[in-house]
């Protein structure tokens, strides 16, 4: 998912650099004027957990690897608006220390995973939870579409990024970051639901705080 330096052109990195800047700027407005106190050691804690989490490869097929992106998770657990916020520290640190992804594609991985994963992960865990209602079985029925949904739609606003910039024609790069990441996609609604059951079943109160607080 996370896309290298030299990969897109430069105009492309300059509009994503914008567009997750201008997000990101919103979403540290929204944040410091709705977040409460009780949630901000769970965002240090959400970002420890994903940093490490996302350094764990798992084997899809053919050769090709992927990790988790943590977007409907954090949005689940944080709300969308601190949930971008985390995952942006996390794709910093990796591009300033680890070389992960790199510092001119960071506004397009920013812009993927930070926002495009996060919301599309929350407007599905969100609408599916006011369908289902509050059935037991609701809130992990609602993580796992979320989590799939918002790593197949990032790995589509990649390969359109790849696209326009001329590295691989659309016809090539959407079918093989789609495919990829439907797989990809089941490994991260099973972690995400993991994780969501192991709240639920030690710490309701940590699911029930962002859902008293739900609104984007």
């Amino acid at each position: 998912m996370h896309i290298p330096d030299g990969f897109i052109s430069t105009g492309t990195a300059a509009a994503t650099w914008i567009a997750s800047a201008g997000g990101i700027g919103y979403a540290v407005r929204r944040v410091n004027r709705e977040l409460s106190e009780r949630q901000v050691p769970l965002m240090g804690v959400t970002a420890a957990f994903i940093f490490a989490a996302q350094m764990m490869n798992f084997t899809v097929v053919g050769g090709t690897s992927g990790h988790l992106v943590g977007g409907a998770l954090v949005a689940i657990l944080l709300g969308p608006w601190a949930g971008a916020l985390v995952l942006t520290a996390v794709l910093a640190v990796q591009a300033l220390l680890f070389q992960d992804g790199g510092l001119l594609a960071l506004g397009a991985n920013v812009l993927n995973m930070a926002l495009i994963a996060v919301f599309v992960g929350w407007l599905v865990y969100s609408g599916l939870k006011r369908l289902l209602g509050e059935r037991s079985w609701a809130t992990m029925v609602s993580g796992f579409a979320a989590a799939w949904l918002s790593v197949v739609i990032a790995s589509v606003a990649a390969a359109v990024e790849l696209a326009v910039s001329g590295t691989s024609p659309l016809a090539v790069a959407l079918p093989a970051m789609g495919l990829v990441h439907m797989l990809i996609g089941i490994g991260e609604g099973l972690i995400t639901v993991a994780v969501l059951a192991f709240l639920q079943a030690t710490r309701p109160d940590l699911l029930a705080l962002r859902q008293a607080s739900s609104h984007v």
